[in-house]
């Protein structure tokens, strides 16, 4: 039987931080606001509203401190959230030290494996952010689990997943997610984090004008506190556009 990775919470400048097998940081919260998202990369994350505003069914695979779903709980009401995380310590964890609520009819958490949690239109939110010894399990970014994500999604729907910018395979994981959702696949460079945030979208337009982007960045910015206006230029980093628009369907891709 395989040793499980050590967890450990630490706290440093009123942020508490969940490390799970070393140092590298899992989850952060800071004790005088618990249901903020702390680190960069979660809030890039919640770029996803860009392109799928309204959210009604959430699968979330990997919970960490839980800092999305606890967002996700508070303030986006109209959204049902169910999450799958593999080890149940961090479930305890979560709850004990960084204020996961406990079920309810809009939140249910549940210890399993995220690989064997899809069916077909389950949700039309897929959120997987899990790490083993700081890699994504090779179950959660082979092309046989995108494919079954582009089938468990409604449509419209969106894959949000969170990878790493010096994972040496982040190209060939990109490709596999391309090839599942027909290429409508979007990259996002986090601002400050070493981190990379893909969104995958069914049921999507080929093409999102940049004026409607930062329109809706504009408005996000007003709900959620969070600046939705600096993501919008960020996706001309790593996907196709042309001056007056995001291109989202390649041609020949599926919508």
């Amino acid at each position: 039987m395989s040793r499980r990775p050590a967890l450990t919470v630490s706290e440093e400048r009123g942020v508490r931080t969940l490390h799970v097998g070393g140092e590298a940081i899992q989850s952060s919260m800071r004790l005088s606001d618990p249901f903020a998202l702390e680190l960069d990369y979660t809030r890039c994350m919640m770029s996803f509203l860009l392109f799928h505003p309204r959210p009604r069914r959430a699968l979330k695979i990997g919970l960490g401190g839980g800092s999305l779903v606890k967002f996700f709980w508070q303030r986006l009401p109209g959204l049902r959230t169910r999450v799958v995380e593999l080890d149940e310590r961090v479930v305890r964890v979560a709850r004990e030290q960084f204020h996961l609520p406990p079920d309810d009819a809009r939140l249910a958490i549940e210890v399993g494996d995220g690989a064997e949690a899809l069916a077909p239109e389950c949700c039309d939110l897929l959120v997987v952010d899990a790490f083993a010894d700081e890699h994504p399990p090779a179950a959660l970014v082979s092309q046989a689990f995108f494919d079954a994500a582009w089938l468990a999604l409604e449509e419209p729907g969106v894959l949000v997943l969170n990878l790493m910018n010096d994972d040496p395979r982040l190209d060939e994981r990109l490709q596999r997610v391309e090839r599942a959702f027909g290429g409508a696949a979007l990259a996002l460079p986090a601002l400050y984090d070493p981190n990379v945030l893909v969104f995958a979208l069914k049921g999507a337009p080929a093409r999102l004008a940049w004026d409607e982007l930062a329109r809706r960045a504009h408005a996000l910015e007003r709900r959620f506190g969070l600046p939705f206006p600096r993501y919008v230029p960020r996706l001309k980093r790593m996907n196709r556009f042309d001056a007056e628009a995001l291109i989202i369907v390649p041609q020949g891709g599926r919508a």
